[in-house]
């Protein structure tokens, strides 16, 4: 059984990746979340309607305990399973001016992003070298790329993927594993749902918010045997917002 787990994969982009990769890719598809079981499941029932297959996988991927316990015991009950892809999605954003920042709203972004990070990918990342292969994809953001005011947590958080990227992609490439990054710009989900979409787009080229789907098509093709030559890669999906 070939598999793919995406945190943070009960809504929004996690969940298009979720129905992506089911449908397209043919993985078993591990929906991880922290807290929306109900969600979870939702999502679990629309990848069942695709003639695909899923299991829902509760942890926080900022707590290594809880990522570790949750990914042995899943591990001990599907020994033929084979890790293939890790979407590395689950983040948070705690926004507000620098100054007036709360260490734990420093601490609790970067946790997600990049200690989630961590404590998933580490997990798999040597069963993937004795495979000799793998997909490793982070999903950053435009805020990691070209940093955004208001938001010095997320950005160094989803900056710091956007390096790890570039330095893993190099340890592992000889093994046939790729790992790249996706920084999507501003996508129609819950986490923009605030955002005042008729102003914002007047800086968006494209002059319009991305679909969740779009990103997903984007992942499943790093996914994919297609993307195998491409490694390190940052992709920016944003309708044409550089800096």
């Amino acid at each position: 059984m070939k598999c793919a787990l995406v945190t943070g994969g009960s809504r929004g982009i996690g969940k298009a990746i979720c129905l992506k990769l089911a449908s397209e890719n043919k993985y078993h598809i591990l929906v991880n979340y922290q807290s929306n079981e109900v969600a979870a499941l939702e999502t679990v029932k629309e990848i069942e309607a695709l003639n695909g297959t899923a299991e829902i996988l509760k942890f926080d991927v900022s707590n290594q305990e809880e990522v570790q316990t949750a990914l042995s015991n899943w591990k001990e009950k599907n020994p033929e399973a084979i890790m293939e892809t890790i979407v590395n999605n689950a983040g948070i954003t705690r926004d507000g001016l620098f100054m007036w920042m709360q260490p734990n709203d420093w601490k609790s972004v970067i946790d997600t992003s990049l200690n989630g990070f961590y404590n998933v990918t580490n997990f798999f990342i040597q069963d993937m070298l004795r495979k000799k292969y793998g997909r490793i994809i982070n999903m950053v953001s435009v805020s990691g790329v070209k940093g955004t005011a208001g938001q010095t947590n997320y950005s160094a958080a989803k900056g710091a993927l956007v390096a790890v990227t570039k330095a893993l992609a190099q340890e592992v490439a000889k093994r046939k594993i790729t790992v790249n990054a996706v920084a999507p710009g501003f996508i129609k989900t819950d986490m923009t749902a605030d955002l005042d979409e008729k102003e914002l787009i007047k800086m968006i080229p494209a002059n319009r918010f991305g679909e969740a789907e779009e990103v997903a098509n984007l992942v499943s093709f790093l996914a994919s045997d297609k993307s195998s030559y491409i490694t390190g890669e940052i992709i920016n999906i944003n309708g044409g917002i550089y800096s």
